[in-house]
């Protein structure tokens, strides 16, 4: 039945989960994006804007965060490959239209596999910590949208989402 569904890399025939060989996929350049959105009330952005929160430097930690996050996927992530970072780009944008912030990530590799779980899961942390940061002025913050913008690189080719 499992063989049925060859796309379903993860798996090995008896339906057991496993991680891929990549051992003869060429070393490519590979670099993904995604980002993450934090919505919060004016009076907690306000306050962080103003840097007048009671853990300090909010932003800066969050980006922290999320750099080492990317590092750390294969360790939280069972069937990740531990890939050889190069580089991580982690902003975070002012949206007071939200109020909030947007956060993108960008990791860059050269390896056998993608980097796109790397970049969720710096956006991600990166979020969680800036909520973290501000749990004191609020709890009611959200997570939002936190998706792949694009990956290049790889077999599979481009990808890059429409309508963000």
């Amino acid at each position: 039945m499992l063989e049925d569904y060859p796309q379903l890399t993860h798996l090995d025939t008896q339906g057991q989960a496993q991680m891929v060989d990549v051992s003869g996929k060429q070393t490519t350049k590979r670099q993904a994006v995604a980002v993450a959105q934090v919505r919060m009330s004016a009076d907690t952005f306000g306050a962080i804007e103003a840097g007048n929160t009671p853990k300090g430097d909010v932003l800066a930690t969050a980006r922290l965060a999320g750099i080492m996050a990317a590092k750390q996927t294969a360790n939280l992530i069972p069937l990740c490959h531990p890939l050889p970072i190069h580089q991580v780009e982690v902003q975070i944008a002012p949206a007071p239209q939200l109020p909030g912030y947007q956060i993108r990530v960008t990791v860059t590799t050269k390896a056998e596999t993608g980097v796109e779980m790397e970049a969720l899961t710096a956006a991600s942390v990166a979020a969680l910590t800036l909520y973290d940061m501000a749990k004191g002025l609020e709890k009611a913050i959200s997570i939002e949208f936190i998706h792949l913008l694009s990956k290049t690189g790889g077999k599979s080719g481009d990808y890059f989402r429409e309508n963000c």
